[in-house]
């Protein structure tokens, strides 16, 4: 009942405004449809103007606010992204002791301080080698990396070879009577007691002649055998037998060499002269994995101590095993022993090395 007394009110109110503005203050009983219908379309069109401006306002505020955002959000990428850098400059780099960065650019072959470095850019500079050596090299071997080299070697040699012709005659003359003299001198297994000292230098000075020696014959060799497949991985393995033996030659030079090893080199060096290869390759095994029940020099397996303990010493420990240098200069012996064998073979087949 109140609904329709409401609606009631309502009505009645809409009709004497119409009839108000339209007559003035002639009052009628009655009103027309068309007045009724026109006094709506105001009002619609009134009510359509004040949702039009509403929602000219709510544009202008979503603009403003989507524009905040767009601001906000390109300050917020600018300062992630020169964080990003920074923490991609000093993330890897910084995390290294200043002893490790000087080891790692004096094994590069880098000055470990440049004039007026500080630390952070010394440990930069160290991270721009790494990442260019990685990103030149990759995951190559040494020994394909010196099979390239020799590739370009070839090629350098074709234009070289003529002027090097007179001064290489002259150079082979001294060394072949440097040779002579050296060769005269043999290698024995008595002086490890009377004259050490002597030893080292019978060993460095034979084995320096071995690698000359394998040298010039792949030098000697043709062009065309050169320039093959199995010339250039034979003229690789020598390249990198001299190079692998350059830290043994320096422990010759230091006479810095322990006592088991330099008796076993000294064994193999000895039947080597004497063409006795069969005996060298056994002291080579002596060597390189030892004649202990445990090669890896491995001298407690049990919680009890073992009655032949005692027999295990440094003499049977694999010294191949010790490090990556000792490995590779001991294999360049076992390729000097191959070489020496095909240019001094043995009057007796029993002595050839299989």
């Amino acid at each position: 009942m109140n609904f329709l007394k409401a609606e009631i009110e309502s009505k009645r109110k809409f009709l004497e405004g119409v009839t108000s503005e339209e007559q003035g203050q002639k009052k009628k009983k009655y009103v027309r449809r068309s007045d009724i219908e026109k006094k709506r379309e105001e009002q619609y069109l009134v009510e359509q103007s004040e949702l039009e401006k509403k929602r000219e306002e709510r544009k202008r505020k979503n603009k403003t606010l989507l524009l905040l955002a767009e601001q906000e959000k390109a300050e917020k990428s600018a300062s992630d992204s020169e964080v990003q850098k920074e923490e991609d400059d000093g993330s890897d780099t910084f995390n290294i002791s200043p002893e490790e960065v000087i080891r790692r650019l004096r094994a590069k072959g880098q000055p470990i301080r440049l004039f007026g470095e500080s630390d952070k850019d010394r440990k930069t500079r160290l991270r721009a080698l790494e990442l260019i050596e990685e990103r030149t090299e990759g995951q190559r071997n040494d020994f394909m990396r010196t099979l390239e080299e020799m590739d370009t070697n070839l090629d350098l040699e074709a234009l070289k070879k003529q002027q090097d012709e007179e001064e290489s005659r002259t150079s082979k003359k001294k060394k072949t009577t440097e040779d002579s003299v050296l060769d005269n001198t043999p290698i024995s297994i008595e002086l490890l007691e009377k004259d050490p000292d002597k030893l080292y230098v019978l060993i460095y000075t034979f084995l320096k002649r071995l690698i000359r020696e394998w040298e010039q014959e792949m030098n000697n060799r043709p062009d065309h055998v050169k320039r093959s497949v199995q010339g250039k991985l034979a003229a690789a393995t020598q390249k990198q037998t001299g190079e692998y033996m350059q830290p043994f030659f320096r422990l010759l030079k230091k006479k810095s060499i322990e006592p088991d090893v330099l008796a076993r080199v000294t064994e193999i060096t000895h039947y080597m002269q004497k063409r006795e290869y069969m005996n060298a390759n056994d002291a080579y095994l002596r060597l390189s994995i030892g004649n202990a029940p445990w090669p890896i020099g491995v001298t407690m397996v049990g919680i009890h101590e073992r009655s032949a303990r005692e027999k295990i010493f440094s003499a049977q420990v694999a010294h191949v095993l010790n490090d990556e240098s000792t490995r590779k200069w001991i294999q360049s012996i076992k390729r000097l022993m191959t070489f020496c064998q095909s240019k001094y073979p043995p009057e007796d087949n029993s002595q050839l090395m299989g």
